[in-house]
């Protein structure tokens, strides 16, 4: 099940909970330890040098129970007690910082500013250059508000215990959290707490899209119509196709300007393609609409922004709005039971707003409400660091796969066109956010995968693999 953002009191609650059950701090600390280890395990080549640097706390010692499950790598323990003394001994190792290092030091019980000494250690170990991985959260870092307590440890990854802090979601806290990862499993009775927002587990996708049957035709996975595509832009609307074929609708159509007809017609073979007319496209023989992708020619004619308009307005079917078209949109009613769906980035979602991005990244949750309000209740995925899908009111669902390689033109395309193909289909269409937790989800997923085998992977590549990824 997805797992709600808490804060620190719910935190200790949920912990004076368990203990009060007969759970055993020991055996919650040893599980977590061996999370802690396979992850290292898992991010880490043998023979890379670790050094645990592990506070007197119990952050301390999760940090700590994860030596004996760390297998092939030369692990060290720093025992932090005295900053001063730990800066010096920090210093001796300068000539050969470890390739790898966990912050053990402080976690969510931290309550004060950090002193001097603790500042200066802690910007030491920023400066090392090796890879970080927090445990429960970065040192010096506000579980509740994302804020500091006057310097905090820069992870690469952070292991985060039982259940995401509510602080990761503010800006502030993104540039040291890293890729976040949770360790679900460790002894803690069920969570007895709800939340506004959840992160997406991999339970949360599982059975997305269901098993198709034997005796079915093209017929029935629905016919998907993209309007994409302008001069300059022509290979968003490739990528948005492709992106949707990797959903396996039925039929997918491409309708796009004339004068870049040529160029996208002759990069897809099973999609279908044709000029767009605006006073001649009808909905009836479509059963989802993807509008936005490459629309950002200036020659775009006010009849495609009316036509954009009106579908929005009076499509019975699933509509997804992307990209320039998003600011075509005008608040208005749409039809009660109409799916609606927009992917803004901050930039997007600002427009949509009239507010500025700084006032979207303040509180992204109050943002995605506020839009989704605006435009007759649709549904928002809100691109960023840690995507959140969601509309006026009900649960908000967090992803936390993806990755900066993901910061390519064309990302933006594939994931609006995989999330259409999946909405055309009719057997889905009552699915709205299973669909999206699992479409956003597998974007992320298949960027994930890709950085494993190499960094300089590219947006076709991802074409290639989304829709492939599992959960385990």
């Amino acid at each position: 099940m997805a797992v709600p953002f808490l804060s620190v009191a719910q935190m200790r609650e949920w912990e004076n909970r368990t203990w009060a059950a007969g759970v055993k701090e020991e055996e919650v600390i040893a599980r977590v330890g061996k999370a802690l280890a396979d992850l290292i395990n898992n991010v880490t080549e043998p023979g890379v040098r670790i050094l645990i640097l592990a506070g007197k706390g119990h952050n301390g010692d999760d940090a700590r129970a994860a030596i004996p499950h760390i297998v092939n790598r030369e692990v060290s323990c720093l025992n932090v007690v005295d900053p001063a003394v730990a800066l010096r001994q920090i210093d001796s190792m300068l000539d050969s910082p470890p390739d790898v290092l966990v912050d053990g030091l402080f976690g969510i019980g931290l309550s004060r500013p950090l002193s001097e000494d603790w500042c200066r250690l802690i910007e030491r170990i920023n400066g090392l250059g090796s890879y970080v991985i927090a445990v429960d959260l970065p040192s010096g870092l506000h579980p509740d508000t994302g804020d500091n307590f006057g310097a905090v440890i820069r992870a690469d990854t952070t292991l985060t215990v039982g259940a995401p802090k509510i602080g990761f979601l503010r800006k502030s806290a993104w540039p040291f959290v890293g890729k976040l990862e949770v360790a679900q499993d460790v002894g803690l009775i069920p969570c007895p707490f709800a939340s506004e927002t959840y992160l997406i587990t991999r339970d949360d996708i599982r059975g997305i899209p269901p098993r198709r049957v034997s005796a079915t035709h093209k017929g029935n996975y629905g016919h998907l119509a993209i309007i994409a595509g302008s001069r300059g832009y022509h290979g968003a609307a490739v990528l948005a196709a492709q992106g949707a074929q990797r959903a396996q609708p039925g039929l997918i159509t491409v309708f796009t300007q004339e004068n870049v007809y040529v160029p996208i017609a002759a990069q897809l073979r099973s999609a279908m393609v044709q000029p767009l007319v605006p006073t001649e496209f009808e909905i009836r023989d479509f059963t989802g609409v993807l509008i936005g992708p490459g629309l950002a020619a200036r020659d775009i004619s006010p009849a495609v922004i009316s036509l954009v308009r009106r579908i929005w307005r009076d499509a019975d079917v699933p509509v997804i709005v992307d990209a320039s078209a998003l600011d075509w949109l005008v608040s208005e009613p749409v039809p009660s039971k109409a799916v609606r769906v927009v992917t803004p980035h901050p930039g997007e979602a600002a427009r949509m707003l009239r507010a500025t991005v700084d006032y979207v990244l303040g509180d992204r949750v109050a943002a995605l409400r506020e839009i989704s309000s605006k435009y007759g209740g649709t549904w928002v995925v809100l691109k960023g660091y840690l995507s959140l899908i969601g509309r006026a009111s009900g649960p908000i669902y967090v992803s936390n796969r993806g990755n900066p390689h993901l910061a390519q033109g064309g990302a933006g395309d594939v994931l609006a066109g995989y999330i259409s193909g999946l909405l055309a289909q009719p057997r889905l269409q009552q699915r709205v956010e299973e669909v999206l937790r699992f479409a956003v989800w597998q974007h992320g997923a298949a960027a994930d995968h890709l950085t494993q085998i190499a960094t300089n992977w590219t947006i076709e590549e991802l074409v290639e693999v989304i829709g492939q990824i599992r959960p385990r």
